[in-house]
């Protein structure tokens, strides 16, 4: 498997993603947010941003700094950036939730709170995308898995610049703007933007390389996934269209919602049917628990999405739409990177811990670094909550909401635990791991140190799973 390096940071993405996750559910529990709030109350904005830019995208964006080196086959550009970047991230959300936390009356702060991490949030992002851009431009022909991360990143700029605009209005200093009224028709477009382009999309373009590895399926045929990126961009492009027509003197309303969806729906369609065909030509016969936890994910992308265009055709009530958009949320993206991550963690472990002793004894197979089926049982867990708290909001029943987010949350706390099992290489026999000072560090990644002798720039062994 062609690799750069190890990203040193990636880890510490991981785990300031999960601890924005738990924060998110342990709020949620608590009752703060929808729907014991508005749908556009700040309470549950501060819940939305724990959950789309401290979860979701610090995961996908420590994933994408140890794999897009990897599949271009071309080292990290500006490599030294990645740690500044998740600084500036966590500081942004944390000023951003202060500030939503002023509006909500929780505390006496001043409102430039917002802006203020608006701006440490653009420049963080602006960053992260500098760093992948420049990686995946500089291989050359630029390859259709590069294409799905790019387009995901121009969704990524719209979806920064237009919520470090909201953050000034919300703010109070959205004068610079004159007449032009983004808020609140503006919000649909950032979030489908955000979810549909930077992380749904990359999403698709990243399972796509990574199934074909972890199942060892043949590469699916450009033929079949061009269309998946055609249809989602036509989509997205509506999407940015509805966000920028306020600047023409344009209203967007529901049907420029419904036709961006729509396109993203026969997107997912076909996605859809080229994840099954990957399934079926696999050769490796049994799924690992990164594949089978998945498996509710993708049905939850399927019925949410399916159903989301029809809610807002027939004008469904907040709690219906609220649903279908946490089925979505947290099913699909949510399920499948915690399903990814224990494959990625478990994966960059073995890397970094028993790749350069290749050849100096035995090595376990990566799989022999989870536990199995306790770390199932967890999956379960999650998605039971997943699935209760669906059902909950459909029926706005703010008590059995607060119950399914605390079974959600038992899930999750147990999935972070055994991330940190397979870093400590908890179930390996102590004779079969290394000496203590060459065992993985928990946060960071012992990148160039460790990076075996046989090992050159573009190649790795590769581990048996």
């Amino acid at each position: 498997m062609p690799m750069a390096s190890l990203s040193r940071w990636t880890m510490s993405y991981f785990a300031a993603a999960l601890a924005f996750l738990l924060a998110a559910e342990a709020l949620a529990v608590a009752g703060i947010g929808y729907p014991a709030a508005g749908l556009g109350e700040p309470a549950t904005l501060v819940l939305v941003h724990l959950v789309a830019v401290g979860w979701l995208s610090l995961a996908m964006a420590g994933a994408l700094l140890q794999f897009v080196p990897v599949l271009v086959s071309r080292p990290l550009a500006f490599p030294q950036l990645a740690l500044p970047v998740l600084a500036a991230l966590a500081a942004g959300l944390i000023l951003l939730s202060t500030g939503f936390a002023t509006l909500a009356g929780w505390i006496d702060a001043p409102l430039d709170l917002l802006p203020l991490g608006g701006a440490a949030l653009l420049s963080g992002l602006t960053l992260l995308g500098l760093m992948l851009a420049v990686t995946l431009l500089n291989a050359r022909p630029i390859a259709l898995f590069a294409r799905f991360v790019l387009v995901g990143l121009a969704c990524l700029a719209a979806t920064a610049m237009s919520g470090a605009a909201f953050t000034t209005l919300l703010s109070g200093r959205g004068g610079w703007l004159g007449h032009v009224a983004l808020l609140p028709d503006g919000l649909p477009f950032h979030a489908l933007l955000g979810l549909g382009g930077w992380l749904g999309l990359i999403a698709f373009g990243v399972t796509y390389r990574l199934f074909v590895m972890f199942m060892m399926a043949p590469e699916p045929p450009a033929r079949g996934v061009r269309p998946v990126l055609l249809l989602a961009s036509l989509g997205l492009g509506l999407a940015f269209a509805g966000l920028a027509a306020p600047f023409a003197g344009i209203e967007p309303g529901a049907t420029w919602i419904v036709a961006a969806l729509i396109m993203l729906v026969l997107a997912s369609l076909l996605y859809g049917r080229g994840i099954l065909a990957l399934y079926s030509a696999r050769r490796r016969k049994a799924l690992e628990i990164n594949m089978l936890a998945s498996i509710p994910a993708f049905a939850a992308l399927a019925l949410g999405l399916a159903l989301l265009p029809v809610a807002v055709v027939a004008h469904a009530g907040d709690g219906s739409i609220a649903a279908l958009v946490f089925l979505v949320v947290f099913g699909w993206l949510g399920g499948l990177t915690l399903a990814q991550l224990v494959k990625i963690v478990s994966f960059m472990t073995w890397l970094e811990t028993y790749a350069p002793r290749l050849g100096r004894g035995p090595a376990p197979r990566v799989g022999d670094l989870v536990a199995m089926p306790r770390t199932g049982w967890w999956f379960l867990l999650y998605y039971a909550g997943v699935a209760f708290g669906t059902a909950a909001l459909a029926m706005e029943a703010t008590g059995g909401f607060r119950s399914s987010m605390a079974i959600g949350l038992a899930g999750t706390i147990g999935i972070a635990a055994e991330l940190v099992h397979i870093r400590r290489l908890s179930q390996i026999k102590a004779a079969d791991r290394p000496p203590a000072h060459e065992r993985p560090r928990l946060f960071a990644a012992r990148a160039e140190e460790r990076r075996p002798d046989h090992v050159h720039t573009g190649t790795i062994a590769h581990p048996r799973a």
